[in-house]
């Protein structure tokens, strides 16, 4: 099954490659057909997250065993978030029908049109444009889970958010802060203010400041954005507090920062301290879950800047300089 248009506008990878402008490229190619068991999106807009450039770049190599291709890209393009209204539904699909408003989870969403799974789609909150809400799907999902399943954050616990300016952090901050955390946000001074406005407690400037400095202990520790090591962290843990090591990456090309995370685990049934990761589950019982935060004005998303369809490339290289306060969001 196609939408009735037979192409589509789209950004088309062919090989794997660090530079988004060496491996991205728009073009003019089919609209894709769906199977029965899935949907056709019409995309309005999608974003960038730190995911993106894994996907396109294909590094660390782990990530092609994950099913994004071994030799070369599985997907035309590396996008996955977006937003957008329901073109077709494939023949057992139930609970979405042509027109819907919707946002989550696809398949080359770079593009006007992308295939989606039912089970990563949830109708777009009401109170969000589709750019608002292309930015919220794997970003938010991941924070969610970090905060609610592994950090186990509820009312009074102190929660340190490393990479708090980032777009999984600047949802870490909202969603720890309506679980009653108290929060307090690491980041760079430039971006101070951006992670105080969102409702951190306390911001910490990493240049000026080490929050490991013994004066403070936290219960709960997301670290999003560093590399800090783990005997580090574990100085501004709590005796029994959590460690969820959400990112934090290297340029290793096998491993990309992963062995740190695989040391917390090994390291954790050893300690009185909680250490350990997680790879975010992408379902629509969560996007539901976030679109009652939505709708109820305890979650919104921050977003930097916006990219036409095509200056993908320009968006992922201004994420690569570490510019990004919040999230990308390109408009198709």
């Amino acid at each position: 099954m196609t939408a009735g248009r037979k192409t589509m506008t789209a950004i088309v990878q062919d090989e794997y490659g660090p530079a988004p402008e060496d491996v991205l490229r728009i073009d003019e190619i089919d609209t894709p057909a769906i199977e029965a068991d899935e949907v056709l999106v019409r995309v309005h807009a999608t974003s960038v997250d730190r995911g993106t450039w894994h996907v396109m770049a294909g590094l660390p190599y782990p990530i092609r065993l994950a099913g994004f291709g071994l030799w070369r890209p599985k997907y035309r393009n590396p996008g996955r978030n977006l937003a957008g209204t329901v073109e077709a539904v494939g023949s057992s699909v139930t609970g979405f029908k042509p027109g819907d408003a919707v946002f989550g989870i696809g398949e080359a969403s770079f593009a006007e049109y992308a295939r989606a799974r039912p089970d990563r789609l949830a109708p777009k909150p009401a109170n969000l444009s589709f750019d608002q809400a292309a930015a919220v799907p794997i970003s938010a999902l991941t924070a969610l889970q970090a905060v609610r399943d592994h950090g186990q954050v509820q009312a009074g616990r102190r929660v340190l958010i490393v990479g708090a300016s980032g777009g999984v952090g600047t949802f870490a901050i909202q969603i720890a802060k309506s679980f009653g955390g108290e929060v307090t946000g690491v980041c760079s001074a430039a971006k101070v203010d951006a992670v105080r406005a969102l409702g951190a407690d306390h911001v910490i400037d990493y240049s000026s400041d080490d929050f490991a400095d013994g004066e403070h202990r936290y219960d709960v520790i997301l670290d999003i954005g560093g590399n800090r090591r783990l005997a580090h962290l574990r100085r501004a843990l709590t005796p029994r507090g959590r460690l969820v090591i959400v990112g934090g990456e290297t340029d290793g090309r096998w491993l990309g920062g992963v062995d740190r995370q695989f040391r917390a685990l090994l390291l954790s049934p050893f300690v009185g301290q909680k250490l350990g990761t997680f790879v975010a589950s992408e379902n629509t019982e969560d996007l539901m879950v976030l679109r009652g935060l939505i709708d109820s004005g305890r979650l919104a998303p921050a977003i930097d800047r916006s990219y036409p369809l095509s200056e993908v490339a320009a968006a992922i290289r201004y994420m690569l300089d570490g510019h990004t306060r919040g999230k990308l969001v390109v408009t198709v």
